[in-house]
């Protein structure tokens, strides 16, 4: 089937439950176009549709595991067959092990960097070719991203802060040297903090600034790319300690998510509570 290119058409990872979720039925509320719920699982995900559908809120499903690429090959190509293109990607999917978890941090820096940066990296570079001009891309973030950059040692802060100079590939090679010290317990003496999700976090809120900066030199026009933090939020990955409702936690990802055509800024930012934050060094 084919839409000929002219419905819009907005990509949701990770949002069979919790914030992902809630950014669905915003986006079905708010978007001038088809919505894709996706999950891992595809009877959570075609439960999820149903529930919406309870409330007048019409997603559509496509099954997504962003730690395997022939699923995201899979979504690629239907996007590219069905639609011809992108308009809105959300990429919210995530995961972060609990205080309590025994998990060794070797494993925790492994599967946490594994997912939370290079699937997200990885469904972009799948998908960003797919965006059309004045699409909106939004990487969920965290506030932690923020708090382990200060915990990191200031000549590593000053490397994830220098966005002209940093690479992607400078990126990609940083986050694989965090992992490989983590299994060696040596983390600390690359001067990273013992936090695998905020190290974690940190790449992808690194990630959407390089992102931005590289399509500032892209023919297509008006493609806005934001990191954000959802903030504390009531859901099974904070073991429902979080004191925001996930509609607002979806908040600030749906402001994004549907900035107007030709923003200018936010752009390119780590954004929390629709306001811009600090990405920067401590001073030395």
């Amino acid at each position: 089937m084919s839409t000929s290119g002219n419905t819009r058409v907005a990509v949701v990872t990770g949002s069979n439950k919790g914030i992902g979720y809630a950014i669905v039925r915003g986006l079905c509320k708010q978007f001038q176009g088809d919505v894709f719920l996706t999950a891992r699982n595809k009877d959570l995900g075609l439960k999820a549709v149903e529930d919406l559908k309870k409330e007048g809120c019409n997603a559509k499903f496509h099954q997504l595991d962003i730690t395997k690429t022939d699923t995201i090959n899979k979504l690629k190509s239907f996007l590219q067959e069905t639609y011809g293109g992108l308009d809105v990607l959300v990429n919210n999917a995530g995961i972060a092990y609990k205080q309590a978890s025994t998990a060794p941090f070797s494993e925790q820096a492994e599967v946490t960097v594994q997912t939370n940066f290079n699937g997200t990296l990885a469904v972009c570079e799948a998908l960003f070719p797919l965006l059309r001009p004045n699409a909106r891309v939004v990487n969920v973030s965290s506030m932690a991203s923020q708090y382990a950059l200060k915990k990191c040692k200031l000549d590593l802060q000053k490397r994830l802060v220098d966005i002209p100079r940093l690479s992607m590939e400078d990126l990609k090679t940083l986050m694989k040297d965090f992992v490989d010290a983590a299994k060696k317990g040596k983390h600390g003496d690359l001067g990273w903090p013992d936090s695998a999700y905020g190290a974690s976090k940190i790449g992808v809120t690194v990630m959407t600034l390089i992102q931005q900066r590289d399509l500032l030199k892209d023919t297509r026009k008006d493609i806005v790319v934001n990191a954000c933090c959802p903030g504390y939020v009531d859901t099974d990955m904070t073991s429902h300690k979080g004191h925001k409702t996930i509609d607002q936690g979806a908040d600030t990802p749906l402001y994004l998510a549907l900035l107007p055509p030709n923003t200018t800024s936010p752009k390119g930012n780590y954004v929390s509570d629709r306001k811009i934050g600090p990405w920067e060094a401590a001073k030395s």
